[in-house]
């Protein structure tokens, strides 16, 4: 009889909002070669020469805007997911953070003490498939299962982007806000660099249509799965075709990054009449500096400066009993 627990992931964050803090949380996070796909040496002079001088500093100041009385949003988020889930189900449930604390090798262990379980069931909480988040945090469960040789099977939830009970909470959360007046809706998607894509497929991007052709690599294609994500959602909520857009955020470096990027859609916005705006961030499903300061502020503060008067943003799945009824079905399920 196999007795399962659960281990949840979600990206990371640093411990505290200051710049030693961040600096540590960044080295880890950028020097993962699934997030700089360079050689070694090359990732490394890349960091510690153009981003950890500058970047740690800037953003402990964009993570102490939304810092919380309990930590950071997305470890405290994410603990109230755990939570939650737990309440749905017989089964040990953890959280782990594929950078930073508390870690995957933390969690991952202290699960396997339990000497009845045989099963660990892996749900990266990532929608949408992409080397620097679902591979490497699938790698480094592998890694830590063959380092402490451990005697579990390994069951990985794969990215659920298109998924219809996923699907049904995303546009649940969202309706309370798209039944207010507003001009538009931005479906704002975390961005990749182009060559991500590349690597994996090969004609990715080569045309404009290549993304709604069906091919096989919509498996591991990010843009392919985003765009599935948004078309979901159009079609449940009753969208019309020129009430909302898609664009990608956070971009990073002088490479270039799937676009439209989110900024510069949302001057378009305000620069075209719209005056009140909703923003959704999909590829999320806790919130976090991406959406909490990177859109909430400075993504306000862009669009007024355009002209623009409201930008709402539609909070992430965090913990919704939607969601966590989701999240428990999967559980559940053989």
């Amino acid at each position: 009889m196999t007795n399962r627990a659960i281990l949840l992931a979600n990206l990371g964050s640093p411990t505290q909002p200051e710049t030693t803090a961040v600096r540590r949380y960044l080295n880890q996070f950028l020097m993962d070669p699934y997030v700089i796909q360079l050689p070694w040496l090359l990732r490394r002079l890349i960091v510690s020469l153009f981003v950890l001088p500058t970047r740690p500093k800037s953003s402990a100041e964009a993570y102490k805007s939304i810092w919380l009385p309990e930590g950071s949003p997305l470890i405290v988020f994410s603990e109230q997911l755990k939570q939650a889930l737990q309440e749905k189900v017989s089964m040990p449930v953890a959280m782990a953070m594929r950078y930073g604390k508390p870690s995957i090798e933390s969690q991952l262990l202290e699960l396997a003490k339990q000497d009845d379980i045989t099963e660990i069931l892996f749900i990266p909480l990532y929608p949408h498939y992409a080397q620097s988040t679902v591979t490497t945090s699938v790698e480094q469960v592998h890694a830590v299962i063959k380092k402490h040789q451990l005697a579990i099977k390994l069951t990985v939830i794969s990215p659920f982007y298109n998924q219809p009970d996923y699907i049904n909470a995303l546009v649940s959360s969202a309706r309370p806000y798209l039944e207010q007046d507003y001009n538009h809706l931005v479906f704002s998607y975390h961005g990749l660099p182009e060559s991500h894509l590349n690597k994996l497929n090969d004609g990715c991007l080569q045309s404009e249509n290549c993304c709604q052709r069906h091919t096989v690599a919509h498996k591991t294609c990010y843009r392919h799965q985003v765009f599935q994500t948004t078309q979901c959602f159009v079609n449940q909520a009753g969208l019309a075709s020129d009430r909302y857009s898609v664009a990608f955020q956070s971009r990073l470096g002088r490479a270039k990054w799937l676009g439209p990027n989110t900024e510069d859609k949302l001057r378009e916005l305000a620069q075209a009449g719209a005056k009140n705006i909703v923003v959704i961030c999909p590829a999320f499903v806790t919130d976090c500096l991406e959406t909490l300061e990177e859109i909430a502020i400075r993504g306000q503060e862009v669009f007024q400066q355009a002209g623009g008067e409201s930008l709402t943003l539609i909070p992430c799945l965090n913990d919704q009993p939607e969601w966590v009824n989701t999240l428990a079905t999967w559980c559940e399920q053989d």
